[in-house]
């Protein structure tokens, strides 16, 4: 598979005939350097949706109904021939992007055998079977005889899971218990002499097995081939996309204030107390404490609060009335003025920079004396449940919280504290603090309107 920047494709060829890729080798294709990044940011947006569903805790039923929207929502194409060569190229430019580390490739690989679980349930009895055989599970139904010898047994388990009661033609097969974990840990199979009872509505959990570990063994090879030739080989091409794609913004542009942009100095005490999430009003009230921010600070607090309308004016005017109070005016012209002025595209290059999306703000690494970064990461335990106890979050979402925290779930948490404070459900969860303020206004105008 080789990227290129002309407009020329070739045709997929692969071993594969089930409508369900195995993802065995790259598709021997040139591809078009845009649609390298583009086919892996929606794919990208399908597995960060599962990961999410997932850590909601959404049910298997909401996860299948998930699954199918996001598919139908990310992974189509204008031409329809192109959908399966979209699905093989995005997987295989991820599996480039997540092999460089442990973390990523776990969550690579959690995401990518949750997405293929879904996607074989809703293949037809024969494409299953195709699947099957091409993962190389041979194994054959067990014989009437051994079914009826073990029949009461696996009565007595579909009853415990709550499944239909096995009749005479029935579909078994007997496979060693160490290849379906999942199924033995959850107590969901009838196990005898070190094999497991597997019910055709079972082999899922087979068939998911197998791909996870041909899966992982195919990211560590990946990895071994980035590390020794394929990052120095495209490191002025390919590899800046591919270290920048794992940490991607996948939401919507808040360069520019499109709601609720009518927001001065006036105003500011008041909208940090009522919505501002906890980074940026964690910043904010440093600000107002010690008159001073470093470079990092002062770039997650400035762009977020020009993303939520405050003219450059004013932002210069904000600045100079904290920062004066510790440098000076005169230095703070001298030295700050400029920084500010290049977050609004007035100085330098000219680009007008965007807010920092969560997944940015959590990535980043602040050191002694810095403030900026994601607080559900980076605060001790006692000092996130101040600082959330500060917001009104209650005790019960607190316990909820941490939980999340402990399991890196930041966002999540964040959701989770936007919903406790507001009273208000947020099914999308938050992305970007810029997205958290503007649904926050949202959430507190209606309340206005319906009071008045």
């Amino acid at each position: 598979m080789e990227p290129h920047r002309s407009q020329r494709k070739s045709s997929i060829t692969t071993t594969s005939t089930t409508t369900l890729p195995i993802y065995r080798s790259a598709p021997p294709l040139e591809v078009r350097l845009e649609d390298f990044e583009l086919y892996a940011i929606d794919r990208l947006r399908v597995l960060k949706g599962i990961s999410d569903g997932l850590s909601r805790g959404k049910k298997s039923e909401e996860m299948e109904k998930l699954v199918r929207e996001l598919l139908k929502t990310h992974m189509k194409h204008p031409q329809a021939s192109e959908v399966v060569n979209k699905d093989i190229i995005s997987h295989f430019v991820l599996r480039l992007v997540y092999c460089r580390t442990e973390d990523l490739r776990k969550w690579f690989l959690s995401m990518e055998t949750m997405l293929f679980r879904h996607r074989f349930l809703s293949q037809s009895p024969e494409s299953q079977k195709q699947v099957f055989a091409e993962l190389g599970l041979s194994y054959k139904a067990i014989s009437y005889a051994e079914f009826e010898a073990v029949k009461d047994k696996l009565v007595q388990v579909a009853r415990l899971i709550d499944q239909p009661v096995p009749s005479g033609d029935a579909i078994y097969y007997k496979v060693p218990w160490e290849e379906v974990p999942g199924l033995v840990a959850g107590r969901r199979v009838f196990l005898h002499k070190g094999y497991a009872y597997i019910a055709i509505y079972q082999v899922v959990s087979l068939v998911a097995t197998q791909f996870r570990s041909y899966l992982s063994k195919a990211l560590s090879l990946t990895n071994r081939k980035w590390t020794s030739t394929i990052r120095e080989q495209e490191k002025d091409r390919l590899t800046p996309i591919v270290e920048a794609l794992c940490t991607s913004y996948l939401g919507p542009d808040y360069s520019q204030p499109r709601e609720y942009a009518d927001i001065s100095i006036k105003d500011l005490d008041q909208i940090a107390k009522s919505s501002f999430p906890l980074c940026m009003r964690h910043l904010f009230e440093k600000l107002k404490e010690d008159h001073h921010l470093k470079h990092g600070g002062r770039m997650q607090l400035g762009l977020f609060l020009k993303g939520v309308g405050l003219k450059l004016d004013d932002a210069l005017a904000f600045w100079r009335a904290e920062f004066s109070q510790r440098v000076g005016a005169e230095r703070f012209d001298k030295e700050y003025a400029y920084g500010i002025r290049h977050n609004y595209g007035k100085e330098g290059k000219r680009v007008d920079y965007s807010p920092y999306s969560c997944q940015k703000i959590i990535s980043s690494s602040p050191s002694v004396g810095d403030h900026h970064g994601c607080p559900y990461r980076h605060f001790s335990e006692d000092n996130l449940r101040a600082a959330l106890g500060k917001m009104g979050v209650n005790n019960r979402t607190m316990d909820e919280i941490m939980d999340k925290v402990q399991n890196r779930h930041y966002q999540l948490a964040c959701t989770l504290t936007f919903e406790s404070i507001y009273g208000s459900s947020c099914d999308a969860g938050i992305n970007h603090p810029n997205q958290y303020f503007i649904d926050s206004q949202k959430v507190l105008q209606s309340k206005n309107n319906s009071t008045a």
